[in-house]
């Protein structure tokens, strides 16, 4: 790609957001979250006398492997301004109250101008992209300034464009536009061993295998994890299935699968814990109707200053989460995860579970590209399905085989322990160049 197509790409594709706009709630976030960006920058920055850390965040996903490293750095250096920017609005708007970041907004779409006004406004001393985020301009800016630019839990793989075009494993640079980008970067913090190769064979070698910095946010989780006392009554002596983050055709196999279940002769009573992706009303009630055969109870109402309530929460089977921010806590509870999303446009988070050591299921098709999911599937501690009857039947062993059962928890526990430690290697490089 040369630097003109890009531009002209970026241009056709900021114009079919600002027509998308009124009829799409993403496309209106995102074009009216990047209005009177220069008078907020100019406000927040341009009088400033505190040294500014600017982190770049695709969406949410990438923020949870920047949080840790944003919050080593306002640790280590409280005398900076952390400036946080999202390219998406489903980052930007569940994380515009960060408290642990000064300035949180949208990144401004990635034109020559728009870089240049915004990095001399900044004026940031250091500049962290999460993963997969590169913008020619902006990193083209922060090169002409000599200002360390770090990616941090990248990773690559051999089919995208900056690989393209390599002859004998030795990339073309000079007509590279893609791999010029790359270039500039001061440093790259990669998750695997195969990335570092690929950047090798373009002739990078400021690049060293940090892992994910999200092993050292989940781990942290562990230690801050909440009690539940509903969730306690709910399980008390039995067997708990977590679903976690769970979609449509997750629940299509999961209703037959826990009906069987129930219905075998199991030593063991499994009970059932469901948190959506989605709590909509309707999607909840898609839920229930999914486990008509048995009985559900809803988190929020349950009161357990009331014996009656009490019982009917002792008495259901499945409790179904409708609020958010206790997934990684309710784990904790579990013995065995289910975690949705593989069978639509991708696998959620597996990592929170595994950091409670237990065995780890998702569907067979859109996992791939999630280096924990393949990782663990290798080393026997997660397995895939494709449909009821093979969950039905892996559930029946993991809830009778005490001893597989524990062999599959220390692997799960033991692969979060030994990832752990990206932030302290991206801290230590911190330390030597500011």
């Amino acid at each position: 790609m040369k630097s003109w197509l890009y531009d002209i790409s970026l241009w056709g594709y900021w114009q079919g957001i600002k027509i998308a706009a009124p009829f799409n709630e993403k496309a209106n976030l995102f074009k009216k979250g990047r209005q009177n960006w220069k008078t907020e920058l100019r406000t927040k920055f341009e009088k400033i006398e505190q040294p500014v850390a600017w982190f770049h965040c695709a969406s949410l996903g990438e923020f949870e492997q920047g949080r840790p490293v944003i919050e080593a750095f306002k640790e280590e250096y409280p005398d900076y301004k952390i400036l946080l920017t999202f390219f998406s609005p489903s980052g930007y708007e569940i994380r515009k109250n960060y408290d642990k970041a000064d300035t949180i907004m949208y990144l401004p779409l990635d034109t020559q101008k728009n870089a240049e006004f915004f990095v001399e406004t900044v004026n940031p001393k250091i500049a962290f992209f999460i993963k997969y985020e590169f913008w020619h301009h902006f990193i083209e800016e922060t090169a002409k300034r000599d200002i360390p630019l770090l990616s941090v839990s990248t990773i690559f793989r051999k089919d995208q464009h900056f690989f393209k075009g390599n002859k004998q494993g030795k990339q073309e640079k000079e007509s590279n536009f893609s791999v010029k980008m790359l270039e500039r970067f001061t440093y790259f913090f990669v998750q695997n061993k195969l990335s570092k190769d690929l950047l090798n064979s373009i002739n990078i070698s400021t690049v060293s295998i940090a892992g994910d910095t999200r092993f050292d946010r989940v781990a942290h989780i562990v230690s801050q994890r909440k009690e539940l006392p509903i969730l306690e009554r709910f399980v008390e002596q039995n067997k708990l299935l977590v679903v976690g983050s769970s979609w449509q055709e997750d629940i299509e196999i999961i209703a037959p699968a826990f009906e069987k279940l129930k219905k075998s002769n199991l030593k063991c009573k499994v009970k059932l814990v469901i948190a959506s992706h989605n709590i909509s009303e309707s999607d909840l009630q898609n839920i229930e109707k999914a486990f008509h055969f048995i009985k559900t109870m809803r988190y929020s109402k349950v009161n357990l200053k009331g014996q009656e309530n009490i019982q009917d929460l002792q008495q259901a089977d499945v409790l179904i989460i409708d609020n958010i921010g206790l997934l990684s806590s309710i784990y904790s509870y579990g013995d065995v995860a289910y975690i949705g999303g593989a069978f639509g446009k991708g696998l959620h988070n597996i990592l929170e579970a595994a950091t409670f050591g237990m065995p780890i299921i998702f569907g067979n098709k859109s996992y791939h590209k999630f280096q924990e999911a393949t990782d663990l599937l290798e080393k026997k501690g997660a397995f895939t399905v494709s449909n009821a009857k093979e969950l039905e039947n892996l559930l029946n062993k993991l809830f009778t085989d005490s001893y597989f059962k524990e062999q599959i928890n220390e692997i799960t526990r033991e692969y979060v322990i030994q990832n752990t430690g990206a932030t302290t290697q991206v801290m230590d490089f911190c330390k030597t160049i500011l």
